[in-house]
């Protein structure tokens, strides 16, 4: 690949997350990449504690300036991803708006981090401003619940998922969502195709990974999407930057093609350029977190113990030693990063009824 990405998100200076988990894997697959952060901590706050600053609304503005004045802002394609609060994302927005005005072709991914597990860790000012962003995005990464954030709709059923997905193509015009790491509920699970549901024999349990490709961004177009999807084991434990690495790898691999733009029906594509991305992105983020996985398991036991919020609270140290053993091993992974899996590939699956079934 060649190119040059502007990563916007957060940076520690221990680990991997935010621009930590994307900036390497993006130059391993031949990107030049620009990093602006938008917070400067010790480490990612699954610690229970952190230094650092916030980077503020000014000092990124004047960042940008600079930038443009010195012809530093050039890039093909765009990352954003953790800004903490309202002020910091307006003006992410304003260059936004900018770069999309001055460079129609470029491709953007938004990422927007603002919560998971029914819980925002952003203040609640940041959601109606990722909602003005979503227009000016070519690709968006939500999780399951900030796909409720941003639609304003509860995820309780097959109907409920259709109107959000058609919300975030219809209404703010959304061409490609992906919705990684999705809990298997009964009803979803009911609701899959043979092809993407996990097989019965196997127990260990696993999480849904799910795009949509839409070209009808009219509000008075009839809407269809082309739907994909496919299943992944869930590894135990837990691992911070997972979401970071999966979207910087789903942008390095998008390729978009004039076929993406026809009026076909989904039935008539098995594929799209998005689903082989995200395909390509889940394969990769699968191996790095199994790598990841396999050396905790092998560290001394004081690194590896159960978590226990009781326990962690009176032996802080604790807790660090185990979210230390459990950072992405991303130099490690320079082979998975770079690899081709050919038929290994965790290739997502049509699912063709989609948008038929009850």
């Amino acid at each position: 690949m060649e190119g040059r990405i502007l990563s916007i998100q957060s940076h520690v200076a221990f680990g991997y997350v935010g621009g930590k988990a994307a900036a390497f894997p993006l130059q391993c697959l031949g990107y030049d990449v620009d990093l602006v952060n938008t917070v400067n901590y010790s480490n990612h706050a699954g610690y229970g504690r952190s230094g650092g600053t916030k980077t503020s609304a000014a000092e990124l503005d004047s960042i940008f300036e600079a930038m443009e004045v010195n012809e530093l802002l050039i890039p093909s394609r765009l990352l954003t991803g953790y800004i903490p609060n309202a002020e910091a994302l307006n003006a992410v927005a304003k260059l936004v708006e900018t770069l999309r005005t001055q460079k129609p072709e470029l491709i953007y991914l938004l990422d927007p981090v603002m919560g998971d597990a029914g819980r925002l860790y952003v203040a609640p000012d940041v959601v109606p401003v990722y909602r003005r962003l979503l227009p000016f995005s070519t690709i968006i990464t939500p999780n399951w619940f900030e796909v409720e954030m941003l639609t304003q709709i509860p995820l309780t059923d097959m109907p409920s998922l259709r109107r959000a997905l058609s919300r975030l193509h219809k209404e703010y015009g959304v061409p490609n969502v992906a919705i990684s790491s999705i809990p298997l509920t009964p009803w979803l699970s009911e609701s899959l195709p043979d092809a993407i549901k996990p097989h019965a024999d196997l127990q260990s349990e696993h999480l849904l990974c799910l795009t949509s490709t839409s070209s009808f961004t009219s509000k008075e177009t009839p809407h269809v999407s082309q739907v994909h999807a496919q299943c992944v084991p869930l590894l135990p434990g837990y691992f911070s930057g997972v979401g970071d690495l999966f979207s910087a790898l789903v942008l390095a691999h998008y390729n978009p093609s004039s076929d993406d733009s026809s009026s076909a029906l989904p039935s008539s594509r098995t594929t799209t350029s998005f689903s082989e991305a995200v395909s390509q992105a889940l394969t990769k983020t699968h191996a790095v977190l199994c790598k990841t996985y396999e050396y905790s398991e092998k560290l001394p036991e004081d690194e590896r113990q159960v978590s226990d919020d009781e326990k962690d609270a009176v032996e802080p140290l604790r807790k660090i030693r185990r979210m230390r053993g459990r950072e992405l091993r991303l130099v490690q992974s320079i082979d998975i990063i770079r690899g081709d899996f050919g038929d290994a590939t965790r290739r997502l699956e049509s699912w063709s009824e989609f948008w038929e079934q009850p």
